[in-house]
């Protein structure tokens, strides 16, 4: 019994610590063993004991470890920007809303002001309604906290404790992580990363959209807070939107009381606003709000190529840098919809949350809206912030960025097949999403347990289905984007990078969403998964990125070069355990998914 106990508890503790439960439960939990230990150890001497009483003392003792376990979950708590109890405060700043101050970070590298409201909240008769003005204060704003992030679904923390545990193996025991991050519907806030000295000059903007399929994402996720690029001589701005069912909901009623007549596009709009917001505001910061980069990964690439043909973001910035996303081709495969299915599943919401309007629909709380079954993912043409397909702006040539870095990572797709069951038998039919008739060519084009990682940008999947479908699907959801994206920009003569990131690692690999922690410096964060040469890369990209930012090019002193693309030549950088120029063997796969989209029409 002794021994089964022991090993129960060594469970318990597991469970207490990947479930982020507070300092209190692992004090009851010693002082519950302790009191059990006794108690059984003082019954067993006395008269009358036996196996049946021993196993209801035991029983009892599990009761008690579960109460203990549900009465120590972790609270709900807003992010310090740092971790320290008293860090060192800025010097106060004016903006238009009033007088604010930050603080610097830990290594005195950069200077961080948290949490600035930049629209007013979207909450009850906002709720659907384009950003309004953020309210000013009075006195001095204390920006040391990042604000909560936009309501979603949350994960099981014990779920996405093992994950960071098997998955990215970066998973560390603290005591400073007990606790679930805050979470609101008011959610419209920034955050701004400066260098922590003055410059004599204003210095060249990033504006960061975060991803995560406009469903999930905070602005203040460790693989791209702002700091380490801030300190190499920009001005980085994150935001967080609105997200789901608050951000993409679409509805006829919304279009009917909307000036603008727009619905389905909310957290779209957010975004704009958060930039009109820096491009009159960001001076007092340091920066040049005409020299604004927008940038994005995943979604925010989505996001970031709409903005890029947006008529509400005409002249608010002049570059753009897009990872792993986009919606330039005729039919996007994801975060983007037809308004005429927006407003189909707006109906079938209204209907599953038992309501028969609008004000109604309003009236019921987030913590129940969120959990909606129905997944609003995706951008529409609304006649306001998108007033056409993507693709025909481009083709018009009357996109906004004057120069694009962009680019795809190896490994895209295969986090989002992890659940699908490959073999060869399917593997043709499993392509279908992607093909619709045109499946068995992509079969035969590449054949099933065909991918090696020297033919196609991806580790060798060992002969089996998986690895061929997963990068077919990778190809189409994600690498053909940015091949019709860079297409464009070259042939209209723009300044135009592409990148293919291949870098192994001990984490997540250059699976989806694998450069950002290489991009904004953030592998220290990250310990014993990264090594030298994830270093050595990493510096590198730092140096591409905010090169681009300051002048459009991301070439300097010392770093292999990277060709800009033109119409004739399609060359694209590999970003791995060599920096080269090489083509994109995916050529064959875009032609025909370039025939396929066509065959829609």
């Amino acid at each position: 019994m002794t021994v089964l106990v022991v090993f129960l508890l060594i469970l318990y503790a597991g469970l207490l610590e990947f479930s982020k439960n507070t300092i209190v439960g692992w004090i009851l939990t010693v002082l519950l063993s302790v009191l059990f230990f006794f108690f059984r150890g003082k019954a067993k001497k006395q008269e009358g004991w036996n196996k049946k009483r021993g196993l209801l003392v035991f029983s009892f003792f599990l009761i008690l470890l579960g109460v203990n376990y549900l009465i120590t979950q972790p609270p709900v708590r807003q992010v310090k920007v740092v971790r320290t109890a008293d860090p060192e405060v800025t010097e106060v700043i004016k903006i238009q809303q009033g007088e604010l101050t930050g603080v610097y970070n830990e290594a005195h590298t950069a200077r961080i002001y948290a949490g600035i409201p930049y629209a007013a909240p979207p909450v009850g008769s906002l709720r659907w309604k384009e950003p309004q003005a953020p309210e000013g204060w009075a006195g001095i704003r204390i920006c040391d906290t990042f604000a909560p992030m936009a309501m979603q679904p949350r994960g099981n923390v014990l779920v996405d404790s093992l994950s960071h545990l098997l998955g990215y193996h970066d998973y560390e025991i603290s005591i400073h992580d007990n606790y679930l991050e805050a979470m609101s519907e008011d959610c419209l806030y920034l955050n701004v990363y400066t260098p922590a000295t003055d410059s004599p000059e204003l210095l060249p903007v990033l504006f960061y959209i975060h991803g995560g399929s406009l469903t999930t994402g905070q602005s203040y996720y460790d693989n791209f807070r702002g700091e380490d690029l801030a300190a190499q001589g920009i001005i980085v701005v994150t935001i967080a939107y609105r997200l789901g069912v608050f951000g993409y909901y679409a509805h006829e009623s919304l279009m009917e009381e909307s000036e603008t007549g727009t619905t389905g596009n909310y957290g779209l709009l957010d975004q704009i606003a958060a930039l009109s917001w820096v491009r009159d505001n960001i001076s007092a910061f340091g920066g040049d709000p005409d020299q604004i980069t927008i940038a994005g990964e995943s979604a925010g690439a989505s996001s970031v190529n709409a903005l890029c043909v947006s008529p509400l973001a005409e002249g608010m910035f002049v570059r753009a840098i897009a990872e792993s996303s986009g919606i330039v081709a005729k039919h996007p495969y994801h975060t983007f919809r037809k308004m005429e299915d927006a407003l189909t599943m707006g109906r079938d919401i209204m209907d599953e949350m038992g309501v028969s309007d609008i004000e109604q629909l309003r009236e019921i709380p987030a913590e129940k809206l969120v959990r909606t079954a129905f997944q609003n993912n995706a951008m529409t043409v609304d006649g306001s912030a998108i007033t056409e397909m993507p693709y025909v702006t481009y083709e018009k040539g009357e996109n906004h960025e004057q120069a694009l870095l962009n680019g795809f990572n190896a490994k895209e797709a295969d986090v989002f097949l992890m659940n699908y069951k490959c073999t060869e038998e399917n593997y043709e039919s499993l392509l279908e999403p992607i093909f619709g008739e045109m499946a068995g060519e992509a079969a035969a084009l590449v054949p099933a347990g065909s991918v090696t990682r020297d033919e196609k940008f991806i580790i060798d999947a060992g002969g089996e289905a998986k690895g061929s479908l997963n990068y077919l699907y990778s190809a189409a959801w994600f690498s053909w984007s940015h091949e019709l994206w860079s297409s464009y920009l070259a042939n209209q003569e723009k300044p135009v990078y592409e990148y293919c990131f291949t870098k192994t690692n001990k984490s997540i690999s250059n699976n989806h969403a694998g450069e950002l922690p290489y991009v904004f410096g953030n592998l220290w964060r990250h310990k014993k998964v990264y090594d030298d040469s994830d270093e050595t890369l990493s510096r590198i990209m730092q140096s591409y990125w905010v090169n681009f930012v300051k002048k459009g090019d991301p070439n300097g002193e010392g770093l292999p070069l990277w060709e800009r693309r033109t119409a004739d030549k399609k060359e694209l950088i590999e970003l791995g355990e060599t920096i080269h120029m090489t083509e994109d063997q995916n050529q064959d796969v875009y032609a025909l998914l370039e025939k396929y989209q066509a065959s829609l029409d």
